[in-house]
């Protein structure tokens, strides 16, 4: 089940550095030693505030002092946005955040960021796009979820076979495939699979047996899949276009935020920023425990919640300052619990519920009214609000809850209702959409179908 909760790209990113040492620049680095990150990711309406966070790692032996600037379109006394000194202690990286409104700035410019420290000056450019509009949404999808491979075998039956198939290759072209139609954000649902829930498993006594889709020195077991790291294959075509991509940290147990989960999640995501931070397409980290939107089902669960991400998010902050953590709930039973989001929020970079266009019957409110509420906490708490529409329905098949594509009908309801949202993300692209170029097309004609389908609607709105 989906549960409850359930090639101008590249030169954006790799004028990342200039220097006068030699051996940093024959030096494969780790991860690049400056980078800049928008939340959200363009295109955006002029109707948002931007979210704008760098990064600079001090590689020498002893702290550093970086003299930072962020620039729009040129880097001159009148471009500058923001200008911050900060230090960074040895071997580590500091970051910077400020934000800026996007009103009466509509069309195509740069964001560009500078930092100097004594002779050596480091930059790193992004491309922004300001849609003229009278809502915050682009009524577009930005981007989508990418299951390597579905966990539950019922939901995923119509794809799961092909997806196991894949080639690095092929991943490569669903890449592209999900740039051609401007979906330029992934989040990949996770990077290991452990399908079991809060409160049915013994994971603190017996230890964790799920299983990686790469090669994790944390834990041995392996999903059987035909790439043995297709997370880098997506990440380095994403890397040629100037995409952004968010490693799923889970899957530990679904809707599991106690003391274990957090201690295993931040293995996790450490090894996942050493092995893969190097790219510069690695956005940020999506867990992916899901939610109810209700939070628990008591009081000692929604503390757990809270007490989770008050330090996950700065532990992932300290690995790489600039990059958003993310969780996606559903939005359903929040009514309620408007003090808990209150305090979970501000340790929380993005919000992205799913399931507004389906609220269960005795919901008291519609999903436009919770929507709204959504909104007003998030903002209260410097949280950005993202949607997640979803893509498919549930076909009663070989499996009574079959994941199968949604008709295009329903994607433009969705984005006719809830004009709100500063972006919107769908699940999921694998299995749902795939473009008639794919090699392999997870899902068939009916994917094909609803790829060709949005592709139209693109056309026809000038996007």
């Amino acid at each position: 089940m989906r549960l409850l909760v359930r090639g101008l790209g590249l030169a954006i990113a790799l004028s990342l550095a200039t220097t006068t040492l030699a051996a940093e620049q024959d030096a494969r680095p780790l991860r690049p030693a400056i980078s800049l990150t928008l939340i959200p990711p363009s295109p955006v309406t002029n109707q948002i505030v931007f979210d704008i966070r760098g990064a600079v790692w001090n590689d020498s032996d002893a702290p550093r002092q970086f003299e930072t600037r962020v620039y729009l379109d040129e880097e001159t006394s009148a471009g500058l946005l923001h200008q911050e000194t900060v230090e960074a202690k040895a071997h580590s990286p500091v970051g910077i955040q400020f934000r800026w409104a996007t009103k009466d700035w509509a069309g195509k410019h740069r964001i560009l960021l500078t930092a100097v420290s004594g002779a050596r000056t480091l930059r790193f450019e992004r491309p922004i796009e300001i849609l003229a509009s009278n809502v915050r949404s682009t009524r577009r999808l930005g981007g989508a979820w990418v299951d390597i491979r579905h966990f539950d075998e019922g939901e995923g039956y119509p794809f799961n076979a092909e997806l196991a198939k894949m080639t690095e290759p092929q991943w490569r072209e669903l890449v592209r495939a999900m740039h051609d139609v401007d979906q330029n954000i992934l989040v990949i649902t996770m990077m290991f699979e452990n399908f079991t829930h809060r409160g049915q498993h013994k994971i603190d006594a017996e230890g964790y047996h799920g299983r990686a889709y790469y090669d994790s020195k944390l834990y041995p077991g392996r999903m059987a899949i035909a790439t043995p790291d297709p997370l880098e294959a997506i990440l380095s075509e994403a890397d040629r276009h100037g995409m952004h991509v968010l490693p799923g940290v889970g899957c530990y147990a679904f809707f599991d935020f106690s003391p274990g989960s957090l201690r295993w999640s931040k293995q996790v995501a450490a090894e996942l920023w050493d092995r893969y931070g190097r790219h510069p397409s690695f956005y940020g980290f999506y867990m992916s425990h899901e939610k109810d939107g209700g939070l628990g089902a008591d009081a000692a669960e929604r503390q757990e919640i809270v007490d989770f991400f008050r330090d996950f998010t700065p532990f992932a902050h300290r690995l790489a300052p600039d990059k958003p953590v993310m969780l996606a709930p559903n939005c359903f039973h929040v009514r309620g619990v408007e003090q808990v989001y209150r305090k979970l929020l501000p340790n929380l970079d993005i919000l992205c519920p799913f399931g507004y266009h389906r609220m269960p019957p005795k919901e008291p409110m519609t999903g436009e009214q919770t929507a709204a509420l959504m909104q007003t906490l998030c903002d209260q708490a410097g949280c950005h609000l993202w949607m997640d529409l979803e893509s498919f329905v549930f076909r009663k098949g070989k499996y009574p809850n079959e994941l199968v594509p949604r008709p295009i009908d329903g994607l433009l309801s969705d984005f006719r209702r809830f004009p709100t949202f500063e972006k919107t993300l769908h699940y999921q692209f694998p299995g749902l959409m795939s473009s008639p170029n794919m090699s392999r097309q997870p899902g068939g004609p009916a994917s094909v179908k609803l790829y060709l389908d949005y592709q139209k609607y693109l056309r026809q709105t000038g996007k």
